[in-house]
């Protein structure tokens, strides 16, 4: 498939959004536990994560085209510097109370980890 002169692996997307998901459900069902209080009751929360996957896979794969990560290691390193801004997000807000320390640790150990691990996948796959 091709987006703006940029061609997107289908396969690549696809594996992208079901290793978001497996990663996703490993790390938080270990972290978090099977219930978490206060968080969103009910299917979509699931139906949420599912979408958020996919979007993101498709979007690391518009990435790693349009810099023109053509392996692994550069594809790494593209998810890496995305994971690294995520970070510096979640850092600022938690600078100003909005999350707390633990809540801060549990976000950035979840997308740095799984936004470096999309981009060696979708640049391997390139």
């Amino acid at each position: 498939m091709e987006l703006n002169g940029v061609l997107l692996n289908t396969t690549a997307i696809i594996a992208g959004g079901l290793l978001y998901m497996i990663y996703g459900g490993i790390y938080y069902s270990t972290i978090l536990g099977k219930k978490k209080e206060n968080g969103e009751t009910g299917p979509f929360k699931y139906i949420f994560s599912v979408i958020v996957a996919f979007i993101s896979s498709f979007l690391m794969s518009y990435l790693i085209g349009l810099f023109g990560a053509d392996s692994a290691v550069e594809g790494l390193m593209v998810g890496f510097i995305i994971g690294i801004l995520i970070t510096m997000v979640y850092y600022k807000n938690t600078l100003f109370g909005l999350l707390t320390r633990k809540s801060f640790i549990i976000a950035i150990g979840d997308h740095l980890v799984i936004f470096t691990l999309l981009g060696l996948l979708h640049g391997w796959m390139n």
